[in-house]
């Protein structure tokens, strides 16, 4: 069967809304990709874990290079936990560079990678402005077993709009991956031969249910996506004020000397400073974390907060989004 060039769905002519529909068999896309390629419109596809499961089993047995691809705003704390599922040989790419201060120094964010996990090789990278795919590719080149090599990756890492910027810099090819702000884009495993030795397969994005982007309203998942270089926001926060992250996350400020928050988040959600007093967002699951000196407060799927001093916080949110301390990244 015929599969969609943006998805990797196998196309169909019969049902307008099952996946993979065409109404005409010779066209390359869906009509869902077409629609988002053309008209910027998206829909969400819901898969169930195991389907993405099933296709890192498939990619393990093969023993080839998998490129893991992670978004530098969103590393989790677990970044060894791919390997349950993936004894491949394995480089680490923190995607989405472009997005991060131009005052912030890859030399820092390496050590820390390096530091606390191990891979074959540590690269950043940007799609955008093509900051170090030639390094990338090189370094596939040096570890590839054979011509096939894997990418993975958590939905909207960016590993088809890298992919794509691969395809248009060093092949003949065109550029058919679907690219979209909504989780879930690519469906099915993508071949893409860029030559006799160079086989680049994209795999469906590995759903992590506790990332804050499957529980937020749909408005925002193009802020969420954003490709604008972050503008950290700082803020000095004294005991009993708060600080409210568009109308899903309340963080309050308990105990503790005068401190700083540095959100690096995107630039499009508003944030409010408030007295903590006000019931805004109370309603949400709450949970609370003690903070030492330098640490980060990370938001899964949204970002980080910076903090400077020890104190004692409170946050409100969605109970399944996943939160946690670590040492500061930057």
């Amino acid at each position: 069967m015929k599969k969609c060039l943006g998805c990797g769905i196998e196309l169909q002519n019969e049902n307008i809304l099952n996946l993979g529909y065409t109404p005409n068999l010779e066209n390359d896309l869906c009509a869902r990709c077409f629609k988002v390629k053309h008209y910027g419109e998206t829909s969400l596809v819901n898969k169930n874990k195991e389907d993405y499961l099933k296709v890192l089993e498939m990619v393990n047995r093969t023993k080839d290079l998998v490129i893991y691809v992670v978004d530098v705003l969103n590393i989790n704390e677990n970044l060894d936990d791919i390997k349950e599922y993936l004894q491949n040989d394995m480089i680490l790419v923190l995607n989405k560079w472009d997005l991060l201060p131009k005052s912030v120094k890859d030399e820092k964010i390496m050590v820390y990678i390096k530091e606390r996990y191990e891979f074959k090789e540590v690269i950043t990278v940007s799609s955008l402005n093509n900051y170090h795919l030639d390094i990338l590719v090189k370094q596939i080149k040096r570890y590839q077993h054979s011509s096939h090599v894997y990418f993975v990756g958590e939905t909207n890492a960016g590993k088809s709009s890298l992919l794509n910027k691969i395809i248009s810099n060093y092949s003949e090819l065109s550029p058919n991956l679907t690219i979209s702000s909504m989780p879930e884009t690519t469906l099915e495993t993508i071949k893409i031969k860029l030559n006799d030795d160079l086989t680049l397969i994209d795999t469906p994005g590995i759903v992590d249910l506790q990332n804050i982007i499957q529980f937020l309203d749909k408005k925002y998942y193009k802020l969420l996506n954003s490709n604008k270089e972050i503008k950290p926001k700082t803020y000095q926060i004294r005991k009993n004020q708060c600080l409210i992250i568009g109308d899903f996350l309340r963080i309050d400020y308990i105990d503790g000397e005068k401190n700083s928050f540095t959100l690096y988040i995107p630039n499009g959600i508003k944030v409010k400073r408030m007295n903590i007093r006000h019931d805004y967002l109370k309603d949400l699951s709450y949970k609370e974390y003690e903070v030492n000196v330098h640490e980060d407060l990370v938001i899964y799927g949204l970002g980080f907060i910076k903090i400077v001093l020890n104190g004692k916080i409170g946050i409100y949110l969605n109970k399944d989004v996943k939160t946690f301390l670590r040492k500061n990244l930057i």
